[in-house]
């Protein structure tokens, strides 16, 4: 089965950096896992809520320069937090991120606090 990005993560991925958006784009075409989008470009707003609440550990995210998406595999039409999930879309992710030659860091390889739906731009390639 073919997958495509709906309307939705479209609209999330407004303000995201292009080369970014191609990844996920070339991901989706790949992958035989549905995933949606579930946050791009985000303002400071939306970061200080998060850090507030433990979601996050930084003021310094890549969302808030459109470096950093957060995907999440879709099961019979719902969101999953399935975490082997989670490494079988990130299989998908680095062999698009190979396809379109745009190095990303996946947020589900972090020691300290991992973070399955998270892919950036790396940041030597991409400092900002």
């Amino acid at each position: 089965m073919t997958y495509s990005l709906g309307a939705r993560s479209l609209q999330r991925l407004e303000g995201v950096h292009p080369d970014l958006v191609r990844v996920v784009n070339r991901a989706i075409s790949i992958s035989d896992l549905d995933f949606t989008v579930l946050e791009g470009l985000r303002t400071v707003e939306r970061q200080k809520v998060l850090f507030a609440k433990g979601a996050t550990r930084t003021m310094n995210s890549r969302h808030l320069t459109g470096h950093a998406v957060d995907l999440a595999p879709v099961i019979d039409g719902q969101v999953s937090w399935d975490w082997p999930l989670y490494h079988r879309l990130a299989k998908f992710l680095f062999e698009a991120s190979a396809d379109e030659n745009v190095p990303i860091t996946w947020g589900g390889n972090w020691a300290k606090f991992p973070d399955g739906p998270h892919v950036e731009l790396d940041w030597k390639a991409y400092p900002k």
